[in-house]
């Protein structure tokens, strides 16, 4: 199984995992499987939840599965929670995203913070260290916790995320891939036409920016520069850049500098060359760096993928 699990993050390009990585018996045993009842409609959502045996608080883990699996996801970051004995849970948020349910509802972020309730009520949590990570679906999650959930959480990291519903139809619709009749499911399409409405309801891209948030909270978004090329990825870049942008508008930033232009993006587009010296992540090139206001754009030499023990350390950091 070892083999496997070096497999997903080398080419999870066309599927979020291979399918037999999902399966429950990959989990430690110092892992639970617990039970979540929601607050909105009362459903059970499952969770791998791991408390610290330390007397003083520690930090929790928040690890968001991708769009096409749930909570039985494996995910390798639980291993470096342990190792540092954090408090570690891997919620379901209504399983894979081909539901109406599912794709960042108002359930689903309601799903993540009763996780984060569960959490805090079962273990011994320093309430000032939360910390929630994700990867492809896992991290257009992230980016909508970020928006909008209730909890004061530290930090964001949010890894090659998809944040337009409507522009990602499109771009796995020309492609072929099965994303696209999963955003028709869980936009409550029909007849093959995209419910552009509900659609908009469920992309961060078009939400109100809580402001107020980065007065305490960072935002990390790394994107693999080849993401989106046939081969390499179903998520283009321009859904990291286009949000990173959004973001610094809403804010106000006054610096163009700071934004990624339209000069730059059109050129990391077509020769996918870096534009300076931004030094490297894991051994990876960094493409391009921009930062304001605790909120963190990294294009790196990479595809769609989660480089897992930068983004672990970097997380905590």
């Amino acid at each position: 199984m070892k083999k496997l699990w070096l497999v997903f993050f080398v080419i999870s390009c066309t599927n979020d995992q291979p399918k037999d990585q999902s399966i429950s018996e990959q989990w430690s045993n110092v892992f639970k499987v617990v039970d979540i009842i929601s607050p909105i409609d009362g459903k059970l959502q499952k969770a791998y939840f791991y408390k610290t045996k330390s007397s003083e608080p520690q930090p929790l883990i928040v690890s968001l599965h991708t769009w096409s699996f749930d909570y039985t996801q494996y995910d390798s970051i639980n291993i470096q929670s342990v190792e540092k004995d954090f408090n570690y849970i891997h919620p379901d948020f209504r399983g894979p995203n081909n539901s109406k349910d599912a794709c960042c509802s108002d359930l689903v972020i309601s799903d993540i913070d009763a996780s984060i309730d569960f959490a805090i009520k079962n273990a011994n949590i320093d309430t000032s260290r939360i910390y929630v990570i994700g990867n492809s679906g896992g991290g257009y999650a992230t980016i909508a916790m970020f928006m909008k959930s209730k909890h004061r959480i530290k930090k964001f990291s949010s890894w090659v995320p998809l944040v337009d519903l409507l522009r990602w139809y499109d771009e796995t619709k020309i492609r072929k891939l099965e994303y696209a009749n999963d955003i028709l499911s869980c936009t409550e399409s029909f007849n093959n036409i995209l419910n552009e409405d509900v659609a908009k309801k469920k992309s961060p891209i078009f939400w109100e920016t809580p402001k107020e948030k980065l007065n305490y909270a960072n935002l990390d978004i790394y994107t693999g520069v080849y993401d989106g090329m046939i081969g390499n990825g179903p998520i283009p870049i321009t859904h990291s850049i286009n949000f990173y942008n959004k973001l610094l508008n809403d804010i106000g930033e006054k610096d163009k500098k700071k934004y990624v232009s339209d000069k730059e993006k059109l050129f990391l587009l077509e020769y996918r060359k870096s534009l300076g010296t931004f030094g490297s992540i894991s051994g990876r090139k960094v493409f391009l760096f921009k930062e304001s206001n605790n909120i963190r754009l990294t294009l790196f030499d990479g595809g769609h993928e989660i480089l897992k023990e930068f983004a672990f350390q970097q997380l905590i950091k």
